[in-house]
């Protein structure tokens, strides 16, 4: 029997939510399509590369790709810039400081900062598929200064600590 997790309208009507991103095509994003979800239930629009001419990245090495646009997120939210994982499995790229926050007062042009991984340099292209945007809501912390804080079984464990556990 099929699954209709997909049909159900209790699953379905989180999804339905759209958040208004406005946004601004910059001269260098002309002919190149804006944001895009690539099928109906991706969590990340794809973003293309703003490049006058071809971009070789050299192993190792990094770079500083346009998008060719700004956009304006509302406040509540923020932008991520992630990684395409098909880039990443294919060709070593993926996004330097990911996700990488966009913030709702930014009205700058969006710029996707890749590296490659690889031993072998990769040739980025005008229009070609770099990174993905996810809006998400964000909460804002208040911070209380407290002379300690609530033990908890994990303490200070960290970077890796739980991996330990059998």
């Amino acid at each position: 029997m099929k699954s209709s997790l997909l049909s159900s309208p209790s699953n379905v009507t989180h999804a339905a939510a759209r958040v208004r991103v406005a946004i601004v095509r910059l001269p260098e994003g002309e002919g190149l399509p804006l944001p895009a979800y690539m099928s109906e239930l991706a969590a990340g629009a794809d973003l293309c590369a703003a490049v006058e001419k071809e971009l070789v990245i050299a192993p190792r090495e990094r770079a500083l790709v346009p998008t060719g646009f700004s956009i304006a997120v509302p406040p509540g939210f923020e932008a991520q810039v992630r990684p395409r994982s098909g880039l990443a499995w294919r060709s070593g790229i993926t996004c330097l400081n990911s996700p990488g926050t966009i913030d709702a007062d930014y009205r700058g042009p969006l710029c996707v900062l890749l590296v490659n991984t690889s031993d072998a340099a990769v040739t980025i292209r005008r229009g070609d598929r770099i990174a993905q945007l996810v809006v998400a809501p964000v909460a804002r912390a208040a911070f209380d200064l407290v002379e300690s804080l609530e033990q908890t079984p994990r303490g200070d464990g960290g970077f890796g600590s739980t991996d330990l556990r059998s």
